[in-house]
C-alpha cells in the first residue's frame, strides 16, 4: 500500500461520518448560505507578469515528519501576505499533515488572501464542507479521483458554489484528465504521491500541455528563487511553496524573492 492509498483509506472513513444525513444536510445548508468567496483563480496571475506565490501552511508531512509543529496560522499567513503572496494553501488533514479546519479559519481571518483548502477531496460532501468552513478553493487530485465522471462532477460542484478548484496532475495522462474535467487551474505536482520522491523536471516537462487560457501552477520541491525562476521560465503562472516557507527564518523575505521571477508565456502543444 502506498502513502496515498493509506491516506485515502483514512479519508474514506472521514467521509462516511460526514455523509451521515444530519451532518450532510447541515454542511450543504451552511455552504449554500455562506458569504461570498475570495476569487482564488483570478488572484493567481499577477498583473506585473511575475510569478504568483501560493504560500502553504503545513506542520508536517508523511515523508519528512515534523516541519513546523508549532506553526501559528494567523501570524504565518500575515507574513506571507506581507511578502506579496497571492493566495494561501492550508492543510486541513490532521492524521498525516497535522492540519485542522481551525488553521484555515485563523489564517483567512488575518489576511485578505483567498484560501485553498489543501486536503484529499473524494466526495461531494467534502466540497460542501469546504464552502461551509470558509474556504475559497479546493484541491482535486487526479490520482485520488480515478473516476473521470466523479472528477468532473466535483469540479462542477465547486464552481457552482463559488469555489476555485486547483486540479492536480503528476503525469501527461493526469493532465489530460484534468483538462477533460474542465479545470480552470491545473497544478503539476513535482512530488510523486505514491513514493513522495521529488523532481522539478516533472513540471517543466508537462507545462506546454496546459493551454494558455488555463492557469498553470507548479507544486512541491520549490525551495529557492532559482527554483521559482525555473518554474516561471517554463510558463507557470504561479507556484505553491510550503516546506521552504514554514522552515524559513524570514518567510516574508523569501516570498518576496520567489515572487520576483518573470513568467514566460506558454506555447501550448
Amino acid at each position: 500500500m502506498t502513502i496515498l492509498d493509506e491516506i485515502l483509506a483514512t479519508k474514506r472513513d472521514e467521509v462516511t461520518v460526514l455523509r451521515h444525513p444530519q451532518t450532510r444536510d447541515l454542511l450543504r445548508a451552511t455552504a449554500l448560505d455562506a458569504p461570498p468567496t475570495r476569487d482564488f483563480t483570478a488572484a493567481l496571475r499577477r498583473a506585473d507578469g511575475t510569478v504568483g506565490v501560493i504560500g502553504e501552511l503545513k506542520r508536517r508531512s508523511p515523508s519528512k515528519g515534523d516541519l513546523a509543529p508549532d506553526l501559528d496560522p494567523g501570524p504565518t499567513a500575515k507574513a506571507y501576505e506581507a511578502g506579496g503572496a497571492v493566495a494561501l494553501s492550508i492543510l486541513t488533514d490532521q492524521p498525516y499533515f497535522g492540519g485542522t479546519v481551525a488553521d484555515l479559519q485563523a489564517a483567512r481571518a488575518e489576511t485578505t488572501l483567498p484560501c485553498l483548502r489543501k486536503d484529499f477531496t473524494i466526495d461531494e460532501v467534502q466540497v460542501y464542507e469546504a464552502r461551509a468552513i470558509g474556504a475559497d478553493a479546493i484541491l482535486l487530485i487526479v490520482a485520488a479521483i480515478p473516476d473521470a465522471e466523479l472528477l468532473a462532477d466535483l469540479h462542477a460542484l465547486a464552481i457552482s458554489l463559488g469555489l476555485g478548484a486547483l486540479v492536480e496532475a503528476h503525469d501527461a495522462r493526469e493532465v489530460e484528465h484534468a483538462l477533460a474535467a474542465g479545470a480552470h487551474v491545473v497544478g503539476i505536482n513535482n512530488r510523486d504521491l505514491s513514493s513522495f520522491t521529488e523532481d522539478l523536471g516533472i513540471a517543466t516537462g508537462l507545462s506546454t500541455m496546459i493551454p494558455s487560457e488555463v492557469i498553470a501552477v507548479a507544486e512541491s520541491a520549490i525551495r529557492s528563487p532559482d527554483d521559482a525562476r525555473r518554474m516561471a521560465a517554463a510558463g507557470f503562472d504561479a507556484i505553491l511553496v510550503g516546506e521552504a516557507l514554514v522552515r524559513a527564518d524570514d518567510p516574508t523575505a523569501l516570498v518576496r524573492e520567489l515572487a520576483a521571477a518573470p513568467v514566460t508565456s506558454r506555447s501550448s502543444s
